[in-house]
């Protein structure tokens, strides 16, 4: 069934911790083996890589339910359902969601309060059923993402070829690639041997990584022919490193091709084009950045 929302999780929770203290380690740990998560479930990560989907669902589940005084924390990374929470326990309710929870004044006062951070997402919508408020975010985060990686794809293939390898260059020196005065240069043009642009790894520009840049729609794609052809062109040069770069994508056959060659070849794709550039702020810039904060257990001990 997958990893349960965070509001399927608010009934077990509360029974969980109405037997006493619990670790929420422990429960977390619990509540995997009860709903029988796989392994790859169990390990399922957030988009930030440092926390899992179902420790994120649990600890909001937590959390919403603290909000309504149905759970108290008496130490750190404990809880234990409070007499509020007993006495719902006591009613038999056949689910708590954010719904239930609006019947207690404190969870009306936490709403209250959360109005200038944003409306709370009505009770029955898909966000307010399946997602926690950091997975919100993470979503509009990743679309917003999506359509300027886009709009990145779309400035490259309006402009001259040679912009696009300049782009590169700079991009490349951007990561940390390249040294002295004369770190890179685009080269592309007749004659070229089949390159387009190289870095200088070292200051005299004795290691050198040279690249292929291909402006091609979406719809097209580079194959295992043109992988060939550029390790010809790295063979001519008498280097070692190359990195082939397209605003599309490559066939399965040129990924093979490249990961059989004697010389270490680098594909970029499109879409990995797109996120380079926004990390490494090429193209584009940062206007606003939102701290999120969490709780310092420490700090409380």
């Amino acid at each position: 069934m997958g990893v349960p929302n965070f509001q399927m999780l608010m009934l077990p929770v509360l029974k969980a911790a109405a037997s006493g203290p619990i670790a929420t380690s422990a429960l977390v740990r619990q509540l995997e083996e009860e709903f029988r998560l796989g392994e790859i479930e169990r390990q399922e990560l957030l988009p930030s890589g440092k926390q899992t989907r179902m420790a994120n669902r649990f600890h909001w589940a937590a959390s919403y339910l603290s909000q309504a005084g149905l759970l108290q924390r008496p130490s750190r990374g404990v809880i234990e359902a409070s007499a509020d929470g007993t006495k719902v326990l006591a009613g038999n309710p056949s689910k708590i969601d954010r719904l239930f929870l609006k019947q207690f004044p404190s969870y009306q006062e936490f709403l209250s309060r959360s109005q200038s951070a944003g409306e709370d997402p009505p009770a029955g919508s898909a966000e307010a059923a399946e997602e926690t408020p950091d997975e919100i975010n993470w979503r509009a985060h990743s679309q917003i993402q999506a359509s300027l990686g886009k709009d990145l794809l779309d400035r490259i293939h309006s402009g001259p070829a040679k912009f696009f390898e300049e782009l590169i260059v700079d991009l490349l020196v951007k990561m940390g690639y390249g040294t002295g005065d004369d770190t890179g240069r685009a080269i592309g043009q007749t004659g070229d041997d089949g390159v387009d642009g190289v870095i200088n790894l070292d200051p005299l520009g004795v290691d050198q990584v040279y690249f292929q840049a291909k402006r091609y729609q979406p719809s097209s794609s580079i194959g295992a022919g043109a992988l060939r052809d550029f390790f010809g062109a790295l063979a001519m040069k008498d280097v070692t490193k190359g990195i082939f770069v397209t605003t599309s994508h490559f066939t399965v056959s040129a990924r093979d091709t490249a990961d059989k060659l004697s010389k270490r070849i680098v594909l970029i794709d499109g879409l990995e084009l797109a996120r380079l550039m926004i990390k490494h702020s090429v193209g584009c810039r940062v206007v606003e950045t939102f701290p999120v904060s969490i709780i310092d257990e420490s700090y409380f001990e």
